[in-house]
């Protein structure tokens, strides 16, 4: 077996070069929570690891024209106590801050929660509903692409083996606007999402929806953009017709498995039930919004 080799590049030109260079797999840690198991457990064996934590800008949040830019290593913790991203983008926040355990959220990351491509993941539906880009760099320089671009299917993703993701950027937010995040499981806590369903909003102001985005997790193979749900929500308040709408466009997209913890049939009500919850949780938000009161 070839031997492990690790480094802890200072630049992203330096990080590049160490994947380019790479004998075999090579893995980026940016958290470590997913990929430390998967080695323990032999699922994945790399021969090279490269941990990105110490360039600098890949760990804290800031502020940028109008919107928010996330460095891709920034553990969900730091998320949580940034309270202007928390009061822009709760969805987005408190589906980062359902990933594991409070010391996982001491680790865990946006990006490696999305590069581990689990159809479960949490945060990727809130950032898909939110709009967020991911800022990937490489041998050929910066791109960037749409979150729900980055997940290929169960474990695979588009990023070539010499890039990884720097950071990403949150939209600015017009008035009237919020998202939320809900997820279904088994447990009361620290468990793997059945269903996880995310909704973004603009209303105007005789509370009518003017733009919307709806995402579902755990129903797919990838995490699920909803376009049918989110034209039910444009034009419309919230009303019953509406939510029959969305629930009947978020039932139609759901294409699962069946397995111990959810069947075929489950999954898809639950999608139904979820987005929902949700986008009631998202109109009440972007009502409060116009205010400077966030629920």
């Amino acid at each position: 077996m070839a031997s492990l080799s690790y480094a802890a590049p200072t630049s992203v030109e330096e990080a590049v070069r160490a994947l380019s260079a790479a004998q075999g797999l090579a893995k980026i840690m940016s958290g470590g929570t997913d990929l430390l198991v998967q080695m323990r457990s032999g699922r994945v064996k790399p021969q090279a690891i490269v941990d990105t934590k110490k360039i600098p800008g890949i760990i804290g949040v800031t502020a940028k024209d109008g919107g928010f830019v996330i460095g891709a290593a920034t553990p969900g913790a730091v998320l949580g106590e940034t309270k202007a991203l928390a009061a822009a983008w709760p969805g987005v926040v408190e589906a980062a801050n359902l990933i594991g355990s409070t010391q996982v959220q001491g680790r865990a990351s946006l990006a490696g929660n999305l590069c581990n491509a689990s159809p479960a993941a949490d945060s990727v539906p809130a950032m898909i509903a939110a709009r967020a880009v991911a800022v990937v760099v490489g041998p050929n320089g910066r791109r960037e692409i749409p979150v729900e671009a980055v997940v290929t299917g169960p474990g695979r993703i588009s990023l070539a083996r010499d890039e990884f993701i720097l950071e990403f950027r949150l939209p600015p937010r017009p008035a009237r606007s919020a998202d939320a995040y809900l997820r279904f499981i088994p447990r009361t806590e620290m468990d793997i999402a059945v269903v996880g369903a995310a909704v973004n909003v603009t209303l105007g102001a005789d509370g009518v929806c003017t733009e919307a985005r709806v995402a579902l997790g755990a129903v797919a193979p990838t995490p699920v953009l909803v376009p049918d749900a989110a034209a039910a929500l444009v034009g419309h308040r919230l009303d019953d017709a509406t939510l029959a709408a969305i629930d009947a466009a978020a039932r139609a997209a759901c294409d699962p498995i069946d397995d111990k913890r959810g069947t075929i049939a489950f999954r898809t009500e639950v999608a139904g039930v979820l987005v929902r919850r949700v986008a009631a949780i998202a109109f009440q938000r972007a009502q409060l919004a116009k205010t400077g009161v966030k629920s």
